[in-house]
């Protein structure tokens, strides 16, 4: 869920001072033999903060994870399941799964990693995951065979083990030494023994100022091309530092001094400062972007009833949105595909009218509606430029529509403790708000977490309690051909138009800026720090 923010405006000479004392402090801290390695200094879209992959859904902490631990399967640019830590095998009446794990793993600590250890794993994993949770309904056993293999059986053949082994985002299946999987969830994680390319630098960790990652010299990379989360991880440098820099334009200025590397997310506005700067290359590595999103409650008037959550869907169009938030069409794109444009199960079925101004029929549906005038409560931070454009928009056009609109600023915090409260709007609730998603955490039913329809005992916020919803995930869980996947997602998208389950508004491609004196910068979903190169 939403992740980035694009912090604009300069700061004041005090806090300017300070921020350059905490980056210099940061940069010096961890001796000069730093600066004599191999050195890549990013600016990440957030802080690091949280060190426990399983605790948070915040991106920053999914990036950390896959630089210290590995995965058993990899997912391809081409969306291609690939063998990683481990191979596989299915019996022939599908029930059962075989992983061999690839000789030569070890933890950081020089332990050999073994099947007893990717169990503990799974099964943390499992209790936190909602496919993951799925898994284990369908799982008999769950049983090592030797030191490096174990064995997966199923009650029933389902389409879904290997996607959710391989799943990108959120909660990816990070591998664990067994002693930290077995850990309570809650335990704070300062164990940080992976096996994966790179070590974390705890000694120089300073949450919220700079996190450090070292070369992880006993990995061993598989022998294919790195592709999104499969292939061989090199790593060509000796370090990378995430540096945080609060201030947008102090981002961009220290990237064209050589002070950074990269800057993982430039804000939209600050572009035109660096694009013609030879020295500097600009593009969007992740191909799928991000989508906006909006949100309606279904436990309270008005958008209880379907016919007026109808009437503000005709009401939006996502232009207007990426409009205001993005500007420049070049950096976004028209969208109504809720399992993103670009993959496998891209279709605008159901969602037309968001490409379209269909203002007119928005006012006629609500004014056959029962739609009493209550004031709809869209919550409206202030502080997040990525977001706060959002309800701006959305409260002009179902004014617009016919709505009474009570728009209510808050910071985003506030937001996100507002949004979880399932009381009426007069008595401190919401009737709608918006977020950002990253396209990853959207393609497919089963791991769109807007599309859960479990109500109030486990959907995603505004609750929706709608069984149909969970019958096409459910299909789609034991679907075993893509095609069969195609036609079945196809269908839950023009249902979940139908009751307006969720709104998107728009994809957007975020753009990474870095100096030409890195080399191998990868496109995918996730930053990878594997295979660059520094000049």
């Amino acid at each position: 869920m939403l992740s980035m923010s694009f912090r604009q405006g300069g700061a004041s000479l005090t806090a300017f001072a300070l921020i350059l004392l905490t980056f210099f402090a940061a940069k010096s801290d961890g001796s000069a033999m730093a600066d004599e390695q191999k050195t890549i200094r990013a600016v990440m879209h957030a802080a690091l903060r949280v060190t426990d992959p399983l605790a948070t859904t915040a991106y920053i902490t999914r990036n950390y994870g896959y630089m210290i631990y590995d995965t058993l399967l990899g997912t391809d640019e081409n969306f291609k399941i690939q063998p990683q830590m481990a191979s596989w095998s299915v019996s022939g009446d599908k029930r059962t799964y075989t992983f061999q794990l690839r000789e030569g793993l070890t933890w950081h600590d020089g332990s050999p990693v073994t099947a007893e250890d990717c169990i503990a794993s799974i099964k943390r994993w499992a209790e936190r995951d909602t496919l993951g949770q799925r898994l284990m309904e369908e799982a008999k056993s769950l049983e090592a065979i030797d030191g490096r293999t174990f064995q997966l059986t199923l009650k029933r053949p389902v389409g879904f083990v290997l996607q959710a082994f391989a799943k990108l985002s959120p909660y990816p299946l990070f591998m664990m030494p067994k002693r930290i999987a077995e850990m309570p969830f809650g335990t704070p994680v300062t164990d940080y023994t992976g096996s994966g390319p790179f070590r974390f630098v705890a000694d120089e960790f300073k949450p919220g100022v700079k996190a450090v990652f070292e070369k992880n010299e006993n990995y061993v990379p598989r022998d294919e091309p790195p592709s999104w989360t499969a292939g061989g991880k090199h790593v060509k440098v000796d370090r990378v530092e995430w540096i945080v820099m609060p201030d947008a334009k102090m981002q961009v200025n220290a990237l064209r001094a050589g002070e950074i590397d990269m800057v993982e997310h430039t804000p939209f506005d600050l572009l035109p400062l660096i694009e013609a700067d030879a020295r500097i290359m600009i593009r969007a590595i992740d191909p799928f972007g991000s989508q906006i999103m909006g949100r309606m409650n279904f436990l309270h008037p008005p958008f209880d009833d379907a016919e007026v959550r109808r009437a503000a869907l005709l009401a939006l169009n996502q232009k207007d949105f990426l409009q205001a938030l993005v500007g420049n069409p070049a950096y976004y794109r028209e969208c109504a595909a809720m399992f993103i444009c670009g993959t496998p199960l891209e279709t605008d079925i159901g969602g037309q009218t968001l490409l379209n101004d269909t203002m007119e029929e928005a006012r006629a549906a609500l004014a056959a509606s029962d739609y009493d005038g209550a004031p709809v409560v869209i919550l409206q931070p202030t502080d997040v430029g990525v977001v706060k454009t959002h309800p701006i928009v959305a409260a002009q056009l179902l004014s617009d529509a016919g709505f009474t609109v009570d728009a209510q600023p808050m910071d985003w915090q506030a937001v996100v403790s507002r949004r979880a409260s399932q009381k009426p709007p007069e008595e401190g609730g919401w009737n709608m708000f918006f977020t950002i998603w990253n396209a990853t955490d959207l393609l497919n039913p089963l791991v769109n977490h807007a599309l859960n329809g479990r109500g109030t005992s486990g959907a995603w916020f505004g609750w929706p309690d709608d069984p149909k919803l969970e019958e096409y995930r459910m299909a789609y869980a034991a679907a075993v051909s893509d095609d069969a996947r195609k036609a079945i997602a196809k269908d839950m998208q023009k249902y979940a138009y139908d009751q307006v389950i969720a709104l998107p508004l728009g994809q957007f491609l975020p753009q990474t800026a870095w100096r030409r004196s890195l080399s191998g910068v990868q496109d995918s979903p996730i930053p990878l720090f594997w295979g660059l190169s520094k000049n």
